[in-house]
């Protein structure tokens, strides 16, 4: 098992930016890939962005694409998510996933039933 822990979340104006962070521990040698997804109030959860744990190819939903950066720190575990350029869209919870296995195509990578592990979340809210 391998647990997942978001911080970095916050309340901000539009414009501004903040940096999640997913922190992993566990059976860690299993990640092959991480990903971001986000929840806003009434909605479905969306795949935001994700990367390979080994090779550092990043995916991202055209939503976000220009604004937000997804990295990997492979010696502490750890993902993170740069968010800049805040819109109130960009609203909900933010949850952090692990893939044990490498999905097969740049598709597969934001669907939620490729992540096996997920975190408790962590709040972003952006007012205009």
């Amino acid at each position: 098992q391998v647990q997942l822990v978001e911080s970095g979340g916050g309340s901000v104006q539009a414009g501004g930016s903040l940096r999640l962070s997913c922190a992993a521990s566990g059976r860690t040698f299993s990640n092959y890939a991480m990903g971001w997804f986000r929840q806003a109030p009434g909605k479905e959860r969306e795949f935001v962005a994700a990367v390979v744990w080994r090779g550092g190819n990043t995916y991202y939903a055209d939503s976000v694409k220009g604004r937000f950066t997804i990295s990997r720190d492979n010696a502490k575990n750890t993902v993170y998510l740069l968010v800049n350029n805040l819109k109130p869209e960009d609203t909900g919870v933010y949850y952090c996933a692990r893939a044990s296995h490498l999905p097969t195509t740049a598709q597969a990578m934001g669907v939620m039933t490729e992540y096996d592990s997920w975190g408790q979340g962590t709040q972003v809210t952006v007012s205009s």
